[in-house]
């Protein structure tokens, strides 16, 4: 089966050329990574130490082969060492390889069920306290390791013997760990040359040659004869076939779990083909089969791995076949290098990886989020209850907290500060939870008081309806009065039409920006109506700042066409700009037309706008009219006569038109553009904006809303270009830093 079913079509020589300058170097160090890795987790799983060489065999291979996230690295992972302990530990180790089959063959019905995205849904916060969990675990068992003691079956027990460990430690134990964690933790900062080489293979390297130098025995790894010695079929349960089901549903789930999870990081390193998660999920699927009946451990994707394959330069997936080739060779031919290493050395080992399950950034960003008590939850679940608990009772709490979140609703009445009105604002989703809060809150408004309703909701159910309603009849009776502003998404009136619905934020943006007709008479005065409805409540607090005088930024100048609307492609509020509208966007010269002439001098001198802009749009009338030919008379023919000199630029050949047809415009829009780069030089001529320019420095920039795809373009003096956002853009990339 060919290795690079992702890869970008080539010649078949390509495609060598590609393995050989990139997957096969990648492909050695991620064995050399793996290696002693897949060696510690089986020391971890209290397994037989040929089974982690044998998982990192199987993951290499067969997800190399079959596959579905080109660059990810499967094997032996440190999330799946205490369900592999605790199930070794229940059924024996021949029954644990049976139940890792089993697993195996669940996962692949997982892909064929087209159902693994599904698994993607767990909370992240679960997911990380999970790996947190399981590396405090691991961190607690190998710690006796490194002191020359054996682990015990639990974390509690684990903490309670520690005192006991460390009175009669073993230094020779204690200092070949202790030398690998220094290695691990300080080889960050050797320098990039010697950074080449693993950490984690130097560290183990390092802590085997002391242990040869130390005097006295140290106790090392035991690895019976060949890795093919230790190929031994599974064996199945006699009975209890009820925790079996349970077990292999707990291994095929976390498996499935940080494989995805893992394919979904590696996508975000690199920019080539995304990972097909059905296929990935089945090859994983296949693996833990083979795993299982060669007498290896349960196999999934493991991230440590998959990062340093990326970082290599791998290509395709040939690189992580490649490298379970590597460990099968060196399995095979150098066993009696394997049986040197000492267990404290991968005790320091495990420790290290287990402390970095545990991220700091997972902690911030929970608190951050409000998460946090989820997190510390599932962790002290994962450590002193079991890692399915522990996840369980984390998902449920992930599940309330979500649920809470999700029907929240805020009610606040209270008296509107100097009248003796009062203000009920509802906000989020209301439903009959909210019932006895609603009560609370309406019951603090005195009888005959003027109230008004603020209702910003996103879901309305009956019984909140009905509550609202109800109170707003019988305080009315009181001789009060309810005036109902609706700012959310959901209409009242739909609570009693039908079922309750969720509202859409589009939707209200829909109902704001979109043109509308409604019913007949005056379309203005209907609108009106609607405003004081639903918006003038908002805006209302926002014009009182500014009742007593406007401080806008800009002066805009643009065409009188309906279709318009400065404030909304100018993502501006009330009081930002001083909106000068005619027929073209025209700035006739000085003298020619007083309305221009007041309006600059007021902005200019009296409101101090720091911006001058002029903004043409696509499908102007005006241009259109003066490519058919200006009309005549006293009306649009004597105005459009200002418009000459843009016509006259842009039948000589105007930079701008070259730019506008170079980017599709036709020539209506080519000649819209050219219209603002010559009005725009018309204001730098004018005597007041010279001024201004000079003293103040303010500036003049033109624009151009093409209509059809609601973008806006600058137009400069000599072409035009897209407006990206700045300062988003270089967040985002300080964020990927």
């Amino acid at each position: 089966m060919s290795l690079d079913t992702d890869s970008p079509p080539g010649r078949p020589t390509d495609r060598f050329n590609t393995w050989l300058r990139h997957d096969l170097p990648a492909s050695f160090v991620v064995f050399l990574v793996a290696l002693p890795l897949s060696l510690g987790i089986a020391v971890a799983s209290d397994a037989p130490i040929a089974a982690g060489l044998i998982a990192a065999v199987v993951g290499g291979v067969v997800v190399g082969l079959l596959g579905g996230s080109p660059l990810q690295v499967s094997g032996p992972a440190a999330g799946l060492t205490v369900v592999v302990a605790e199930t070794i530990s229940k059924f024996g180790w021949k029954t644990a390889c049976f139940i890792t089959v089993a697993a195996g063959a669940l996962q692949i019905l997982f892909g064929l069920s087209r159902i693994a995205r599904a698994a993607l849904a767990i909370a992240p916060v679960v997911v990380h306290a999970m790996l947190a969990g399981i590396g405090i675990t691991i961190a607690l068992q190998q710690l006796h390791v490194l002191l020359g003691g054996s682990s015990h079956s639990t974390a509690f027990q684990n903490l309670v013997q520690l005192p006991g460990e460390l009175t009669s430690l073993h230094g020779n134990d204690l200092l070949i760990g202790a030398v690998v964690i220094a290695i691990m933790l300080g080889w960050k900062y050797m320098p990039g040359q010697l950074r080449v080489l693993p950490g984690p293979l130097v560290a183990v390297v390092a802590g085997t040659l002391l242990s040869l130098a130390v005097p006295g025995t140290v106790e090392r790894i035991v690895l019976s004869g060949s890795l093919f010695d230790a190929i031994g079929l599974p064996e199945i349960p006699s009975g209890g076939w009820g925790a079996v089901a349970l077990a292999v549903l707990t291994i095929a789930l976390i498996a499935s779990v940080e494989s995805l999870l893992s394919a979904v990081a590696v996508d975000k390193m690199h920019t080539g083909p995304r990972t097909n998660f059905d296929k990935e999920l089945m090859a994983q699927g296949a693996a833990n089969m083979t795993s299982g009946l060669l007498g290896g451990l349960p196999v999934t994707g493991v991230i440590v791995r998959s990062a340093t394959n990326v970082q290599a330069g791998a290509r395709s997936r040939a690189s992580a076949f490649l490298h379970g080739i590597w460990i099968l060779v060196f399995s095979v031919l150098l066993v009696s290098v394997v049986q040197q290493i000492p267990k404290s050395a991968l005790a320091g080992l495990l420790i290290v990886v287990g402390i970095q399950l545990v991220k700091t950034a997972h902690i911030k960003l929970a608190h951050r989020t409000g998460d946090l008590l989820v997190y510390v939850v599932t962790v002290l679940g994962v450590v002193f209850l079991n890692l399915l608990e522990g996840v369980l009772i984390g998902l449920v709490l992930a599940f309330a907290l979500l649920l809470w979140r999700v029907v929240k609703v805020v009610i606040v009445a209270g008296p509107v500060e100097g009248t003796d009105n009062w203000l009920v604002s509802v906000d989020g989703t209301c439903t009959f939870l909210a019932l006895p809060k609603l009560s609370k809150e309406l019951a603090k408004v005195p009888a005959g008081a003027d109230v008004l309703v603020e209702m910003s909701v996103d879901f309305l159910d009956h019984a909140a309806y009905e509550a609202i309603h109800d109170w707003a009849r019988q305080h009315e009776t009181t001789g009060g009065r309810v005036d109902f502003v609706e700012l959310g998404t959901v209409p009242m009136a739909d609570a009693v039409t039908g079922p309750p619905v969720r509202g859409h934020a589009r939707n209200l943006l829909h109902d704001v920006l979109r043109p509308w007709r409604k019913g007949e008479g005056n379309p203005v005065t209907a609108g009106v109506a609607e405003y004081h409805r639903r918006h003038a409540h908002v805006v209302r607090p926002h014009l009182d700042e500014l009742r007593d005088g406007q401080n806008p930024h800009s002066l805009f100048l643009t065409c009188a066409d309906s279709r318009i609307v400065p404030n909304v492609i100018t993502n501006t509020g009330p009081g930002d700009l001083f909106t000068v509208r005619n027929v073209g966007n025209l700035v006739p010269p000085q003298g020619r037309d007083s309305s221009i002439e007041a309006a600059l001098s007021f902005a200019l001198d009296e409101l101090h706008v720091d911006h001058l802009v002029v903004c043409g749009h696509s499908s102007c009338g005006a241009m259109n009219a003066l490519l058919a030919g200006a009309p005549s008379g006293p009306g649009l023919g004597a105005w459009l006569r200002n418009a000459a000199p843009s016509l006259d630029r842009f039948r000589r050949g105007h930079p701008v038109a070259f730019a506008a047809a170079r980017a599709g415009f036709g020539v209506p829009d080519q000649l819209a553009m050219v219209n603002v780069a010559v009005q725009l030089e018309t204001l730098a001529a004018h005597p007041v904006v010279r001024r201004a320019v000079h003293e103040r420095g303010v500036t003049l920039s033109g624009l151009f809303f093409d209509i059809g795809t609601a973008r806006v373009l600058e137009v400069t003096a000599d072409g035009i270009a897209e407006i990206d956002d700045v300062e988003l853009s270089a967040e985002l990339a300080a964020a990927m830093s």
